[in-house]
C-alpha cells in the first residue's frame, strides 16, 4: 500500500510539473522582431522548398530586371539576368558567383525584409517606439535594425523600420553607414500572400519617379 501511495504521488508530481512546463511553452512571449517576421509568414518559412521572383525597378522612362530561383534548404541558387543564366551555391562560391551573390542579398533583402530581424543575429534591434512616419506622417511604430562595422556586403548600414499596430510594415528608410540623414525611404504595400508568404511587391519613393516591384512570385512548399 505505502509503495502505490509513493508511486501515485510520483505520478501526480510529474503530471503536474509537465503542467507547468506546458503553460510556460503557450505564455512565451514573443520579441517584437518574431511578431513582425510572423505578421509576414515566417512561421511556414520552415516549410519553403524553393521560391521563384523578380527583381524589378522602374525609374523614369527606364526599366531594369533580374530573376532568382532559390532553394533556400539547400541554398542553391539561380539567377536570370538579360540573357545570362548563372546557377551557384551559396555554400561553396567562388569570385563569379560572389559578384551575384551581393545582387541576390540585396533583392532577397527587399523581398523578405522582416525575416532578416529574425535571421541577422549579429545585428542590434531597437527598442519600439511610437511616432511620426516620414512618408505617410501618420503615427506608426518604430524599430531599427543596425548592422555591425565589419562582415556582410554593406557593413554598418541601418533600417528604421515602421509598422503597423498589426505587425505589418509600411515604411522603412535606409541609412547607408548608419548616418543620420535618410539615404532612401520608400512605401511597403500591395500585400499579397504567397503559400503562406505575406510579400509586399510594391515599393515607392515619395521623392522620386521610382517604383521597386516584385513579380513572378511563386513559393512551393
Amino acid at each position: 500500500m505505502k509503495k502505490s501511495l509513493i508511486l501515485l504521488l510520483f505520478v501526480a508530481f510529474s503530471f503536474s510539473c509537465k503542467q507547468k512546463e506546458d503553460a510556460k511553452v503557450i505564455e512565451k512571449e514573443w520579441s517584437t522582431s518574431e511578431k513582425i517576421a510572423n505578421a509576414h509568414g515566417f512561421q511556414n518559412w520552415k516549410d519553403v522548398t524553393e521560391i521563384h521572383f523578380t527583381f524589378n525597378v522602374d525609374r523614369d522612362t527606364t526599366h531594369f530586371e533580374r530573376s532568382w530561383i532559390w532553394k533556400p534548404k539547400s541554398d542553391a541558387i539561380v539567377m536570370i539576368s538579360g540573357k545570362d543564366t548563372l546557377a551557384y551555391n551559396r555554400k561553396a562560391m567562388d569570385s563569379t558567383s560572389m559578384s551575384a551573390d551581393k545582387n541576390f542579398i540585396n533583392d532577397k533583402y527587399w523581398l523578405l525584409a522582416p525575416y532578416q530581424l529574425v535571421w541577422d543575429t549579429s545585428a542590434t534591434i531597437s527598442d519600439t517606439t511610437v511616432t511620426e512616419a516620414p512618408i505617410s506622417k501618420t503615427e506608426l511604430n518604430q524599430i531599427t535594425i543596425t548592422y555591425p562595422n565589419e562582415g556582410g556586403y554593406t557593413p554598418g548600414d541601418a533600417y528604421d523600420l515602421y509598422f503597423s499596430d498589426d505587425f505589418l510594415l509600411k515604411e522603412w528608410v535606409y541609412r547607408k553607414g548608419n548616418s543620420k540623414e535618410p539615404s532612401m525611404m520608400t512605401t511597403w504595400e500591395d500585400y499579397e500572400d504567397f503559400n503562406g508568404i505575406n510579400i509586399s511587391k510594391t515599393h515607392k519613393r515619395p521623392d522620386a519617379n521610382w517604383t521597386l516591384h516584385f513579380t513572378n512570385i511563386k513559393v512551393i512548399r
